[in-house]
């Protein structure tokens, strides 16, 4: 059994609150936790094919239009090297690293905190396990020393055969020829 100040005998504590001494965390809605989801949403959206599909046909339509196109119509020629363009997938990949690596920050938080409540679960059920075990010892000992029908029977039977032979060893006794008639034992149904 827990102690009584420990945390896990305190399930009346709501888990969102912080402890006595300890700062409290920011609320939902706040700016980190708003920056978190939207990197997480940042981060799934990249990780999708429709996501890489999307940036294929967009980079392809830039390069037959800035290779194909008159000269006047290109925004980013093909003598510059596609600079236009190169600057564009730079920055997206400079903003997508960062915002990548925090939702897996985040995601490696939920599953530590996943992994703690696994590992409470798993204690309170191996307490439960071993309660149930022990019951089930109890039971059955106190199954081991109940009677059973069969030997209440034979006990009965072996009491009735010592009750017939005392009455007839005091019937000799008295010079009685005739020993009393043995009243007929009431038979009724046992329970199983």
């Amino acid at each position: 059994m827990a102690a009584p100040g420990s945390r896990r005998a305190r399930r009346d504590v709501d888990p969102l609150e912080a402890p006595k001494g300890l700062p409290r965390g920011r609320r939902r809605g706040t700016g980190r936790d708003v920056l978190g989801r939207f990197s997480e949403g940042f981060a799934r959206a990249m990780g999708t094919s429709s996501f890489l599909i999307g940036l294929t046909i967009f980079v392809a339509l830039w390069l037959a239009w800035n290779a194909l196109a008159p000269r006047d119509a290109q925004f980013d020629p093909v003598a510059n090297g596609f600079a236009v363009m190169t600057l564009i997938l730079s920055l997206q990949a400079s903003y997508a690293a960062p915002l990548i690596l925090l939702a897996q920050n985040r995601q490696d938080d939920r599953d530590r905190v996943q992994v703690e409540q696994d590992r409470q679960r798993a204690e309170r059920n191996l307490d439960d396990t071993e309660y149930l075990a022990r019951e089930i010892v109890a039971l059955r000992l106190l199954v081991r020393d109940m009677a059973s029908q069969d030997f209440v029977r034979s006990e009965l039977k072996v009491l009735l055969e010592e009750l017939d032979r005392r009455g007839l060893a005091r019937s000799e006794q008295t010079g009685d020829d005739e020993a009393p008639p043995r009243p007929e034992p009431e038979r009724r149904a046992l329970r199983p």
